[in-house]
């Protein structure tokens, strides 16, 4: 094959094209009975919806590591989460794809973030940072941002804080 493939370049709308194509095949009076077409197609999808929260993890590690080091900074372990989040920046911004950017659920994954953050925290007798909002402040485009700027995001973080 001389051109690429969907496949290659976005997984995640390649998986939902052939789960579509398959669907429409399955649903064809001349199909294979042979063949449980919706199973399949829903297998195919899974291969998308898997790139998706493998990404929203990594965003949720990337912000929980934000959190510890906004709400802890006087911390013996932020060069180590600043060096985290450099580390989860790289792998993110090697398997998002821009399909993905109205998939990503961002109010839950910073739910998630907070979370995390929380117990690492708690561990070291540290406290997540009050008032933190229901939305997250820093938008995805920061988060995805080459180089990521982790000062500017710490920042976005503790500004939100003192707004509510």
């Amino acid at each position: 094959m001389d051109h690429p493939s969907l496949y290659d370049d976005d997984i995640v709308t390649w998986a939902e094209t052939q789960a579509a194509a398959l669907r429409e095949l399955g649903a064809r009076a001349d199909s294979s009975n042979a063949v449980d077409w919706e199973n399949v197609a829903e297998e195919i999808e899974s291969v998308g919806r898997s790139q998706i929260h493998a990404v929203e993890s990594l965003l949720a590690q990337i912000l929980s590591h934000l959190l510890k080091q906004v709400s802890a900074p006087a911390a013996r372990a932020n060069i180590h989460l600043r060096q985290e989040v450099l580390t989860f920046h790289a792998a993110v911004v090697v398997r998002y794809e821009n399909s993905m950017r109205q998939r990503i659920r961002w109010d839950q994954t910073w739910k998630l973030a907070q979370t995390i953050a929380n117990s690492g925290l708690i561990a070291y007798g540290d406290a997540l940072l009050p008032r933190l909002p229901e939305a997250c402040p820093i938008a995805l485009e920061e988060i995805l941002a080459q180089p990521i700027d982790i000062d500017a995001a710490l920042r976005r973080i503790a500004d939100a804080t003192s707004q509510h």
